[in-house]
């Protein structure tokens, strides 16, 4: 992880084009999120957004403590004009440096304001992942989000504790497979996972 700013932004605009291209008919199908279909990644993106946007200006309150796993996540009839939305506001707060400083809260969670960043920038790598997959559209993350995503999966991978319902098992990964195979292994998730035929 790092304590140095990273532009969000980039990472946000893929995960916004990438949902800009499913389809309503990809709405129901699976995804590498076992309990997930593509309905629900997307409500899922778009919560987090909310949530560590908010984490980012310190604005605590109902959408930084709410756990994501109280409930299935899903998606309005307007989700294609609000996750874009969420997620340009979400890159735009932690633009300020502030955000990466003192205390937050994300998920029911304080922490301090560059894990804040670094779990943010996780969710957006994976997710963005989980939903090319998904939905046979091709994924190139932005190169900072992905060495921040994968330090940050390496760190906790290495402490041991994979927390309930946050990271799955470790996937073996070939050492001199690309990064973001390694990251996607270290996330629980298998780099071959393919939608079902």
């Amino acid at each position: 992880m790092t304590d140095t700013p990273i532009d969000l932004g980039p990472q946000t605009r893929i995960v916004a084009s990438l949902a800009d291209g499913v389809t309503d008919a990809q709405l129901a199908d699976a995804t590498p999120c076992p309990a997930y279909a593509v309905r629900h990644v997307l409500g899922h993106l778009l919560g987090l957004a909310v949530a560590f946007r908010d984490a980012g200006r310190k604005d605590l309150g109902v959408t930084t403590d709410s756990d994501p796993g109280d409930a299935l996540p899903d998606v309005g009839p307007a989700w294609r004009a609000e996750l874009p939305k969420a997620l340009g506001e979400l890159a735009e707060a932690w633009r300020d440096p502030a955000a990466w400083t003192g205390m937050t809260r994300a998920g029911g969670i304080d922490m301090p304001g560059e894990v804040g960043a670094a779990v943010a920038l996780d969710e957006l790598v994976i997710h963005g992942w989980d939903l090319a997959r998904a939905t046979g559209q091709p994924y190139t993350p932005d190169p900072a989000a992905l060495e921040s995503a994968h330090a940050f999966l390496l760190a906790a991978a290495e402490e041991g504790d994979r927390g309930e319902g946050i990271f799955g098992p470790v996937v073996p990964v070939p050492a001199d497979a690309p990064l973001l195979d390694r990251t996607l292994g270290l996330s629980g998730r298998d780099p071959r996972w393919t939608r079902p035929a």
